[in-house]
């Protein structure tokens, strides 16, 4: 994936409210098992998939973490 590509793809994704970057988590993760399976059936033809799967699966969990920091720290005020 080209770097303005992923750039992109984050703006998106830090434009999502909280419940869609939850919902868009759960979506990718069962991507990525479904990945997983056609893998190991020798059904997938793209491997390099799995891994932007991963990817993916890190950015949103990052954007979710960020935001839980965020409201912590502004209720610890």
């Amino acid at each position: 994936m080209r770097r303005s590509d992923m750039t992109r793809e984050l703006t998106e994704l830090r434009e999502m409210d909280l419940a869609t970057l939850v919902e868009e988590l759960r979506a990718t993760k069962q991507e990525a098992l479904n990945l997983r399976f056609r893998n190991a059936t020798g059904q997938l033809d793209d491997t390099a998939a799995i891994t932007k799967a991963r990817r993916q699966i890190a950015r949103i969990s990052m954007l979710i973490r960020e935001r839980e920091i965020v409201a912590a720290e502004a209720a610890g005020k």
